[in-house]
């Protein structure tokens, strides 16, 4: 990784509000939660660090003109032995991807997709609501995503559609092995990464001094725990049974997943005490909400209502979103937003539900198989009825975006 820029003006800007939405986290961030100077001097840093194995691949592509978007694809499905004559920088990249770290234990990547697969229709809600619409309130890694375009308008569900496809593939029985679509997704949006980041750095009107690097570690690492630390957690208050053993599989699985799209080590979140330490240090010193976060926002709530079919359809899919919104966020987090509260009714259907069958069901002979059953069973009601086809949805943006 890269230093590019001294620290960026943004790092610890809006202190009252960081404060306050880091207190709750604070409470289950371990005995002595605070940053020591060594980390602190690692979060400044972050905000000014690339993937450079990325980067060096975008390089070739934009400048060099020694590696196409063809020999990309088919070394991506294919292997890189697949790609004739293949360009340095491509085999330099794949070099890095494919060499697996000693640490990723299979069994315990199994562990963690049927743990994810457990979450069913309301991993789609924690997804939505707890990862995307949470991670907008903080305008920290926002600028990049609204320069972008694609998540406001009638672009917004296909957005949110793309990620979904890229989430259900990585909790996939066997979706991170090599050459599973997971695996691909994964490494095709870390590229994704690099191009938008290659294009912001580029750009003359981009703001260094105020917020780094376009996409940097620190964000990236932000992005990796709000899909990994912050469900756990949230999928508890809606009623789940999260063991210590899925924990840290689930965990692991999302460490994995880091690791594939170019988080650094010190960043991965290999177990949630580990996770939730780190996302307290960072949203201890993000800034709050600004217009960016008020308009992806909106543009969020309102791409609920485009499901297949619309009408009343679209309207109680909305309803049901603001509901489990203002549940997970809180009203303050709603008003932040500036969206409409809602009374948790959503929630409150479906917790009794999760209870019965995680926490009862789950603890009988078998359960656990019928747990994950009845997971699967959920997920892809809810892909039919919010989605349609995801297989027709080519995802070529990140996570969050």
């Amino acid at each position: 990784m890269t230093d590019l820029v001294a620290t960026p003006t943004r790092f610890g800007a809006d202190p009252e509000w960081s404060r306050r939405i880091a207190r709750p986290l604070r409470l289950v961030a371990g005995r002595d939660p605070e940053p020591t100077a060594a980390e602190l001097d690692r979060l400044r840093a972050g905000l000014r660090r690339r993937d450079d194995p990325a980067h060096d691949l975008v390089r070739a592509v934009r400048e060099e003109h020694s590696v196409t978007m063809p020999q990309f694809r088919e070394a991506l499905e294919h292997g890189i032995d697949a790609v004739p004559d293949a360009p340095v920088a491509l085999r330099r990249f794949f070099d890095v991807v494919e060499r697996r770290p000693s640490w990723v234990d299979d069994a315990l990547l199994e562990r963690g997709e049927r743990a994810m697969q457990k979450l069913g229709w309301d991993g789609f809600d924690l997804l939505t609501w707890g990862s995307l619409l949470g991670g907008y309130r903080s305008a920290a890694a926002l600028e990049p995503l609204v320069r972008s375009g694609r998540l406001l308008g009638t672009s917004a569900a296909r957005r949110t559609a793309e990620t979904s496809r890229w989430f259900l593939a990585c909790i996939e029985d066997g979706g991170l092995r090599r050459g599973a679509e997971g695996w691909r997704l994964s490494v095709h949006v870390r590229v994704m990464h690099a191009f938008v980041n290659y294009q912001l750095e580029h750009d003359p009107g981009w703001e260094w001094e105020l917020r780094g690097t376009p996409i940097n570690q620190y964000d990236q690492a932000s992005t990796l725990a709000v899909f990994s630390t912050t469900p756990l957690l949230q999928a508890r208050l809606l009623g789940f049974r999260v063991s210590r053993g899925d924990s840290r599989a689930v965990m692991h699985l999302w460490s994995y997943i880091g690791w594939l799209m170019g988080v650094d080590d010190h960043w991965l979140p290999h177990t949630e005490k580990v996770g939730r330490r780190i996302i307290y240090h960072l949203l201890s010193h993000d800034p709050g909400p600004d217009e960016n976060s008020r308009v992806l926002a909106r543009a969020l709530v309102d791409s609920q209502a485009d499901v297949p079919g619309g009408g009343w359809r679209g309207r109680l899919a909305r309803e049901m979103g603001l509901s489990s919104a203002t549940f997970l966020n809180g009203r303050r987090g709603m008003h932040e937003l500036g969206l409409p509260a809602r009374l948790p009714w959503y929630p409150a259907l479906r917790i009794p539900a999760n209870v019965f069958w995680t926490h009862l069901v789950g603890r009988l002979p078998g359960g656990d198989d019928l747990v994950v059953r009845r997971g699967r069973r959920g997920r892809d009601l809810r892909v039919r009825l919010q989605h349609g086809d995801l297989t027709r949805v080519s995802p070529t943006g990140a996570p969050g975006e």
